[in-house]
């Protein structure tokens, strides 16, 4: 095994690829399913460690199956009769390995205190896939490279207005959205032509009503139900506002099956929030009380403004000047029920940590 001395760059950030252990600030990520989370309570412990291995194992899974292309560079067919737990243990047992030749090595080059964000890619690599072979698990080991980039983050605070999201409705959902890929980063990029100034993250609708997403976010909002839907019920202290919901896009709507997603539905299950996986509709926006994103980085950031063009045609132009744009703003900082859910994950995210030392 050859390896190299680490050296962080700027921005203190390296890519380690454990086929070889080789660390480069500059190495290119190739194409390959992934997941993103980062540390917690300075670096000591990595949130919801143990549900980003399962989604990556879960997207790994998806694109050697049904896409190929995203993983290999090849599209291939190589379909795998191996169980999801099979996947679920080559996955975490490549990426531990990775962990722990990396994290040493993070250790000593970081400097001061902070958090770290860790992406984990897995890709395909055809020189060692033989013409004929049946793919079994020993050879799904063989076949997967794994590669760590690993930066420090500084997590924004919630609810100060400067953090707020403000958002865009773009452009249309993604292909094999059940499956986290790094060639998104790639598909996406004609939808910056539409991005309006200060707008942070786009949204992403199949007919400009239905929004089922954020580029790199799940979609939320905090709505008042429709007269006829209201249900007079008092669940833990929410009973003032019987008639408010949460809503976001079912999976089945092509969405990604974030991590933060998950725990939101799990949270407001666990608090009697009323909840409905629903697409927001943007028409009935005057609804909207109040809406959030999330990701495994910024976990919940409150949305202050979202805007979409009036006519969905307009998308076909060239530049986010020529459209005419409609907006919604929300009252400044999340509302009680958006802050409540926030506060539980956050403590949630100390009770799921997996230690950092555990790599050490």
């Amino acid at each position: 095994m050859n390896s190299k001395n680490a050296s962080l760059n700027k921005s203190s950030s390296f890519v380690v690829k454990i086929s070889h252990f080789s660390l480069s600030p500059s190495e290119s990520i190739v194409a390959g399913a992934y997941t993103t989370t980062r540390t917690h309570n300075n670096a000591s412990c990595l949130l919801f460690w143990e549900r980003h291995l399962q989604r990556l194992a879960e997207s790994t899974r998806i694109l050697f199956n049904s896409k190929p292309g995203f993983l290999f560079k090849s599209d291939k067919p190589m379909p795998s009769l191996l169980s999801l737990s099979v996947w679920d243990s080559v996955i975490q047992s490549l990426v531990h390995d990775s962990m722990n030749k990396a994290i040493p090595i993070v250790n000593c080059e970081r400097k001061g205190s902070g958090e770290l964000a860790i992406t984990t890619l897995v890709c395909g690599n055809l020189e060692k896939l033989g013409g004929n072979e049946n793919v079994d698990e020993e050879r799904i080991s063989q076949i997967l490279d794994v590669y760590l980039h690993v930066g420090s983050y500084v997590p924004p605070v919630f609810s100060v207005r400067e953090n707020c999201a403000n958002l865009a409705v773009v452009g249309p959902g993604r292909d094999v959205a059940m499956a986290k890929y790094s060639d998104w980063y790639r598909l996406r990029k004609p939808l910056e032509k539409l991005r309006p100034d200060l707008v942070t993250e786009l949204l992403l609708s199949n007919d400009g009503d239905q929004i089922l997403e954020g580029c790199i976010t799940n979609f939320f909002v905090v709505c008042h139900k429709d007269s006829r839907e209201v249900e007079a019920k008092s669940l833990h202290g929410y009973g003032s506002m019987p008639s408010l919901e949460v809503q976001t896009a079912p999976l089945s709507d092509g969405v990604l099956p974030g991590i933060i997603r998950q725990l939101v539905i799990e949270v407001c299950l666990s608090m009697g929030i009323p909840f409905r996986e629903v697409a927001p509709s943007w028409s009935k926006r005057d609804l909207w009380e109040d809406a959030f994103i999330t990701n495994s980085l910024r976990v919940m950031q409150h949305v202050e403004t979202i805007q979409a063009p009036s006519s969905w045609e307009q998308l076909k132009l060239n530049n986010w000047k020529e459209v005419l744009w409609e907006e919604k703003r929300f009252k400044d900082g999340p509302g009680m029920i958006t802050a409540a859910i926030q506060k539980e994950i956050m403590e949630r995210a100390s009770s799921e940590g997996f230690p950092v030392s555990n790599f050490i």
